[in-house]
């Protein structure tokens, strides 16, 4: 029998690699856990706080307000912290916030505290997606980033599903005490995975804010926040357009989370497939396919089995964050930290909008089935600023070599 030999360096490496990236995902699962369960979680809230679909959107907006305001905040706040720091205390005050949510009264109190929730969310992602792509190497930023992402897409595939039946078996707030559990498996993780890194590049808070203040930083930016409001318009009220519209069960929505949680995952492995070879250009191609997607998903509706490939698309639709991720890596220069949460913020603005938008548009009478109308619509918005940002891009070229 052959004596074991020791693992090389590059073993070692490999393995601290791989537990690196998994103690993010396991984050991000965390974190995508409680942002989208919601959607599965809105029959049950409408029913425990007796307030109706629209207020529902109204806490999923909370949530997402809080991204906003949090990103840019906290990342400047923590510019001077290394990375392994600031993000276990992004990751431990995300425990605290979703214990809290678990225990909210009523619900001017949970918009609140859906609020709260939001303020670590951006800020966390930017500093992973940092981390992820200093240890991917080169050629290999989108698959890294992509990894971290995961933990988001599995929380789609199966967190919000397990969410979605713990809301109708046990009760909403059992949901938000067991993403406090996972956020502090992840304290746990990252502590135990990640070292601090001597040479790791700090930045003063304000050296960041002026070198983030570029058309090109601001318009990948806006492409995110337009572009990507349709796929949230479309999944935040998903639930009611099972049940109103397509005619199934309450049993059906965890089914249908979790086919949209299998798009999720075939978006992001896309997302980083497409922006390691085709970077930047990577955006219209998806932009393009989301919009087809959501004018499809109106008609898809009547039908289960037409319906649930429609959600598969509309997970794709997710493969667009990758991308606009290492664009800004690429445009931030020495803004990284801030440009990276930023990305999320730019995202939860889109998780605002869409909603909203949607909301707006069943309010009126336009019925369940016209979020898919008003998602292609941002989709086409989005495209319209890559554009804009192309050409911006262009005549900063072309002025540089005019000197």
């Amino acid at each position: 029998m052959a004596p074991a030999t020791a693992p090389t360096a590059h073993e070692r490496n490999r393995a601290r690699y791989a537990a690196i990236l998994f103690a993010l995902a396991v984050g991000g699962f965390a974190i995508g856990t409680s942002e989208f369960a919601m959607m599965g979680l809105m029959p049950s809230l409408v029913a425990d706080l007796g307030v109706n679909e629209p207020q529902v959107g109204h806490m999923i907006s909370a949530y997402a307000l809080g991204v906003v305001v949090g990103a840019p905040l906290l990342a400047i706040l923590g510019a001077r912290l290394p990375r392994r720091t600031l993000l276990l205390a992004l990751m431990g005050f995300y425990a605290l916030a979703n214990l809290a949510t678990a225990f909210a009264p009523d619900y001017h109190v949970m918009l609140a505290f859906r609020f709260i929730a939001g303020l670590p969310h951006g800020a966390y992602f930017g500093v992973a997606m940092l981390v992820a792509a200093s240890i991917g190497g080169p050629g290999q930023r989108g698959a890294a980033i992509s990894r971290v992402m995961l933990g988001l897409s599995v929380a789609i595939l199966v967190g919000n599903p397990l969410a979605t039946w713990m809301g109708q078996a046990l009760s909403w707030r059992y949901v938000f005490a067991l993403v406090a559990a996972v956020a502090v498996l992840t304290v746990i993780l990252v502590a135990s995975s990640l070292v601090d890194d001597r040479a790791e590049p700090r930045q003063a808070p304000l050296r960041e804010m002026r070198a983030f203040n570029t058309s090109q930083v601001w318009l990948t930016l806006l492409i995110g926040a337009i572009g990507f409001a349709g796929m949230f318009c479309a999944f935040s009220y998903l639930a009611p357009t099972l049940t109103e519209v397509t005619g199934t069960a309450e049993g059906w929505i965890p089914v249908a989370m979790a086919v949209f949680g299998v798009g999720s995952i075939i978006g992001n492995l896309a997302g980083g497939w497409l922006v390691d070879r085709l970077q930047f250009r990577a955006t219209p191609v998806i932009l393009g396919w989301s919009a087809l997607v959501l004018l499809a998903y109106p008609l898809a509706a009547h039908s289960l089995w037409s319906m649930l490939p429609a959600v598969i698309a509309v997970g794709t639709m997710g493969a667009l964050a990758p991308v606009l991720q290492t664009r800004l890596m690429d445009v931030a220069g020495d803004a990284q930290t801030l440009a990276a949460a930023s990305n999320h913020a730019a995202f939860n603005a889109a998780n605002a909008l869409g909603p909203w938008l949607g909301g707006l548009a069943i309010s009126a009478g336009l019925g369940w089935t016209s979020t898919g109308y008003v998602g292609a619509a941002t989709a086409v918005g989005g495209l319209l600023v890559y554009v804009w940002a192309r050409r911006d891009e262009r005549r900063m070229t072309t002025a540089l070599a005019r000197g």
